[in-house]
């Protein structure tokens, strides 16, 4: 009976000790880092050549939302660009990235204004509403820019979002600070969570301000003003970084993708700006986009790309460090 009982109680010794030794391994390998396993990495897709074929070249592992710009309504307020959207959505799902389609972008069409009110605005928001729902996108992205953001901005943007809630969708906004006086609060308020376009401070529409139109200082004055003047929680802010440069003076290219830009001067990959054909080049090189990265994990809760197709591949991909920053030991 006492080697009965002195063995029932050995076993329950050594049953709880490896209980208790599982328990706390187990404890510091699920230690996860919030901040960057919740972070949103958003890349902009233009879907005005080929959308099927442009969306084969993205690498899916390095993105979270891929938003598809633009799709606007033509004169008549029928929606163009939609063409291989639930494939493209598919193709995104499959790798466990959302995808939204944008409307707006700065070159959005002169009539838009009169699609914000009145029976035009019912009509826009529920096909909005609808392209969601038939093309299994999750939600809806409003790049309203300039005049756009009027007064008829705010409940544009309330009744989209009401539609789209009601079919569990989605509702996210591109926001600039130089429109900052133009985004009402409550406006702002309807969000899942806006991006924040800091770049383009100048650019070739103002040849009499050469200079960087996305230093890495307005990037840390655009958080500022969102968290700190406006009350927008960090989490629900993305920072914006261009995969593009600008040029002024001589016979420099106005304008420059970054894989073009490392094409044709593979050694200013580490730069922010070189001077070229008797003028100046500037964009955000390696070391900068890295540096603006880290400051979106401190500052932020995701960083917004403008745009995937701009980039080049292999150790000289912007998105490749975006990555590399996030998943830092």
């Amino acid at each position: 009976m006492n080697i009965k009982i002195k063995l029932k109680s050995t076993l329950t010794f050594i049953f709880f000790s490896l209980l208790f030794f599982n328990f706390g391994c187990s404890k510091k390998t699920i230690t996860v880092d919030n901040t960057r396993s919740n972070f949103r990495v958003i890349g902009y897709l233009p879907g005005k050549e080929n959308l099927l074929a442009s969306a084969k070249t993205i690498d899916y592992n390095k993105i979270t939302h891929l938003y598809i710009a633009f799709i606007n309504p033509d004169s008549l307020g029928n929606l163009k660009g939609t063409e291989n959207l639930k494939e493209v959505a598919a193709i995104a799902h499959a790798k466990k990235v959302k995808i939204m389609a944008s409307i707006g972008g700065g070159g959005a069409p002169k009539y838009y204004p009169s699609f914000l009110i009145g029976e035009k605005k019912t009509k826009l928001i529920n096909d909005l509403a609808n392209l969601a729902v038939e093309n299994n996108l999750d939600g809806i992205d409003v790049d309203l820019e300039g005049a756009l953001i009027d007064g008829n901005y705010e409940n544009f943007v309330i009744d989209l979002a009401e539609q789209l809630r009601a079919k569990n969708k989605m509702i996210t906004a591109a926001i600039a600070t130089v429109y900052k006086d133009q985004f009402t609060d409550k406006a702002l308020a309807q969000f899942d969570f806006v991006n924040i376009m800091s770049y383009d401070k100048t650019g070739p529409w103002n040849p009499s301000r050469p200079g960087p139109h996305a230093p890495y200082e307005m990037a840390v004055e655009d958080l500022d003003y969102w968290t700190k003047t406006r009350g927008i929680a960090k989490e629900k802010l993305s920072l914006g970084v261009p995969f593009y440069g600008y040029g002024f003076g001589g016979s420099a290219p106005e304008s420059i993708s970054w894989k073009n830009l490392i094409l044709q001067y593979p050694d200013k990959s580490t730069a922010d700006e070189f001077s070229v054909n008797g003028g100046n080049l500037y964009y955000n090189g390696i070391p900068t986009i890295r540096k603006k990265t880290s400051l979106a994990l401190e500052k932020s809760g995701g960083i917004m790309i403008w745009q995937l197709l701009q980039d080049t591949t292999g150790e000289q991909s912007l998105l490749e460090n975006i990555h590399a920053v996030i998943h830092a030991k």
